[in-house]
């Protein structure tokens, strides 16, 4: 398969233009996320991580997708059943689970174009650390994914560190009032609950994203599945990863 040309993107470590309003993005920490999460942390200038609010089971936090010769499969931390918890809360038994995900990404990945070029830093997460926080370990790799693979320039904080109370829009609302925003950045599923109005009435508008029309990219095992982790994109793009995130867009709509 062919993916799409490359454009010409800021290097990594780099910082683009801040944008004119104050941008900002909240969502829960997941483990190794799909390139749309990091779309939307491209879009911010603030990044929050929602993570004082209860685990859910079988959901983003402590599992993703990667791509296998027999399709998508998955990619899951064992944290327990007790559904009781806070994100931020959550514990990883032991470290068994961290050798099974590395041979498993140099089994799957190890032949694709880019896979050394990440190396060092698959080493340093699963060989020479050891985890005992689900919260603390999907903010590590968010964070270095971010801005050391991506050239992300972005400020990120988490829900527990600031204000807020109230329901599940509400408490968004005042971490967004925390921060400053004047644009929340929201996924599209919150359109089901989230009342816009509510935001602008304090002087905050909401943007949803969009994740329709990325482009693929070299992969292997077609046909060409766009929610795994973002590490597939990374292995097989390496340095034009971004393309196929953001730079694929016209300016306008970036």
């Amino acid at each position: 398969m062919t993916g799409a040309s490359p454009v010409a993107l800021e290097p990594p470590g780099s910082c683009r233009q801040a944008p004119r309003s104050r941008r900002v993005g909240i969502i829960q920490s997941n483990y190794l996320p799909w390139k749309g999460y990091f779309d939307i942390i491209h879009d911010c200038d603030v990044f929050v991580f929602y993570d004082d609010v209860q685990f859910t089971k079988n959901d983003w936090r402590n599992r993703n997708r990667v791509k296998t010769p027999r399709g998508a499969g998955w990619l899951t931390i064992p944290v327990g059943t007790d559904l009781g918890r806070r994100i931020c809360d959550v514990r990883i038994a032991d470290r068994a689970w961290q050798t099974k995900h590395y041979k498993t990404l140099l089994q799957l990945y190890r032949k694709a174009a880019y896979f050394d070029r990440y190396r060092a830093f698959i080493d340093h997460v699963y060989l020479e650390r050891s985890w005992d926080n689900l919260s603390e370990l999907n903010q590590f790799l968010i964070r270095a994914i971010a801005r050391d693979h991506l050239g992300i320039c972005v400020e990120f904080r988490t829900s527990s560190e600031l204000p807020g109370s109230g329901g599940r829009q509400e408490r968004v609302l005042e971490l967004c009032k925390a921060v400053d925003a004047e644009v929340y950045v929201s996924g599209p599923a919150a359109k089901a609950y989230l009342d816009t109005e509510l935001f602008r009435r304090d002087g905050i508008d909401v943007v949803w994203k969009d994740y329709a029309g990325y482009p693929e990219y070299t992969q292997f095992h077609p046909p060409f599945e766009h929610g795994v982790t973002v590490l597939d994109l990374l292995f097989h793009a390496g340095p034009h990863a971004p393309a196929y995130i953001w730079g694929w867009r016209s300016p306008a709509a970036v």
